[in-house]
């Protein structure tokens, strides 16, 4: 059984506090955070299984501004990144605006956690479709779990993806 390095990104470890500080200064880019998006954010935290004082962190986030660049992000799996950008694209939409300062805000946070153009808008899709399926837009029914669960799929399948085309190449066909 080999180890992963102790430097490398994990997956599917528990989100950082960094990760949910992120979405609220995602969700503070037009100027304010509505309750619901702040209730998201708490929320998915909670489900998360921070501790009370990465939760008290959280909390004083979703009250007063955050600045994005504070934040590193940088130790994050792929996979990781995608969720976390994905939740922040469906909080972008919960009051049922997107502004150009939440716009440029989501384009911030997606250079912030190395994701592509097309990662980027797969990954906004994939929330969008989940939160129709899942009851509209209403953060109390978003269905976070799902979410990264359909991430993870679509993810392992890209990467099945690319290999097969990666042999296809290697072998001259």
């Amino acid at each position: 059984m080999s180890e992963k390095s102790d430097d490398a990104p994990q997956t599917n470890k528990k989100l950082g506090t960094e990760v949910f500080l992120a979405l609220a200064a995602v969700g503070w880019a037009d100027g304010h955070l509505d309750e619901s998006e702040a209730d998201a954010i708490v929320r998915t935290a909670l489900e998360e299984g921070l501790e009370i004082e990465e939760i008290s962190r959280i909390e004083d986030a979703v009250k007063e501004p955050l600045e994005l660049g504070s934040l590193d992000l940088s130790q994050m799996a792929k996979e990781d990144r995608l969720f976390v950008y994905a939740v922040a694209s469906w909080i972008t939409a919960v009051d049922g605006t997107i502004d150009e300062a939440e716009t440029a805000a989501l384009g911030q946070l997606g250079d912030a956690l190395r994701i592509p153009k097309k990662p980027r808008e797969i990954a906004g899709e994939i929330a969008k479709a989940i939160g129709e399926i899942d009851g509209g837009q209403e953060a109390v029914f978003f269905n976070l779990p799902k979410l990264r669960r359909t991430i993870k799929k679509r993810l392992g399948q890209a990467q099945a993806m690319r290999a097969k085309q990666d042999s296809a190449a290697e072998s001259g066909d």
